[in-house]
């Protein structure tokens, strides 16, 4: 994986992305360069690229021959073999693949597996902290012509991603929202106290932490955009960053110079609002009080 991950109709699951990595350090490692590695296979050398960037499944078989061309003991292939065929099984999200844009899919992906996630969000508050009704009301204005049940499929993709932060092994999750996104208001008072209320309730929650940019603190370097940095606990896998660009696509950052650009520039933006707005329960409470009038 260079600067994108691949998305398709199958995301790769994280272990996928490391077993892809692992496949492309043995061949490097025993210098064995790629249209070798296919003649053995018998395919393109586009398949093994593809495999090594997770961007297909791992075919056991293959999996096993391409080892032994670099050297792995016959141990270390069964053992390979059988990660690789963990890592094709379809994720908790295959049921709803057909409420994933493809550019989104591998976000879904590494959400679940993440040991950090560290979000800006300039525009509504994140997916993970969404209320129900306000999750209702802003897939229904992204997508004005949806029929009421592939809405309600959305929805429920959503909420279903909510389930990570309520595992025993839950992520890290760090969130910096700009005060514009909680003053939009969205689908009316009521969802927006509700939604208050939410934001309130997580950010009692241990493993969250909860920032606010107050338009006051000026210009700053979050305001490009939307921001996702996952880590992970698997040693072989990179830090990952997502931005999105425009309506219908999205970037997956894994070089080590994008990745720390944009990591400091959460640090600069999550101390910025550190400093204005210290206590956010306060401020959440307070901002409740204008949806009451």
């Amino acid at each position: 994986m260079t600067d994108a991950l691949p998305s398709g109709s199958s995301a790769p699951t994280v272990l996928r992305i490391i077993l892809g990595k692992r496949l492309r350090e043995l061949r490097e490692r025993q210098g064995i360069k790629l249209d070798a590695a296919a003649k053995v296979l018998g395919v393109n050398h586009l398949t093994i690229r593809r495999m090594e960037n997770a961007q297909v499944g791992l075919k056991v078989p293959y999996v096993k021959e391409l080892l032994r061309l670099y050297g792995v003991a016959d141990a270390e292939i069964d053992e390979f073999g059988a990660m690789a065929e963990r890592a094709n099984a379809p994720g908790w999200w295959y049921p709803f693949r057909d409420a994933l844009p493809d550019w989104f899919r591998g976000y879904v992906s590494l959400e679940t597996d993440a040991e950090v996630i560290r979000v800006y969000e300039p525009h509504y508050v994140t997916g993970l902290l969404q209320t129900r009704e306000y999750a209702r009301a802003v897939i229904s204005a992204g997508f004005p012509n949806e029929a009421p049940e592939s809405l309600e499929h959305r929805v429920e993709l959503r909420l279903r991603r909510q389930e990570l932060l309520e595992r025993t092994d839950a992520p890290t999750l760090w969130v910096v929202l700009e005060e514009a996104a909680l003053r939009r208001e969205v689908g009316g008072p009521q969802v927006m106290r509700e939604q208050l209320d939410r934001l309130a309730e997580a950010a009692e929650m241990p493993n969250i932490t909860l920032r606010i940019v107050p338009l006051a603190a000026g210009p700053h370097p979050g305001t490009g955009g939307h921001v996702t940095y996952f880590r992970f606990g698997e040693r072989e896998l990179q830090d990952i960053v997502y931005t999105e660009v425009g309506l219908t696509s999205a970037v997956y950052l894994d070089q080590r110079p994008d990745v720390v650009t944009h990591l400091e520039a959460l640090t600069r933006v999550s101390l910025l609002a550190a400093d204005h707005v210290p206590d956010p329960r306060t401020y959440l409470a307070n901002l409740r009080k204008e949806f009451d009038k």
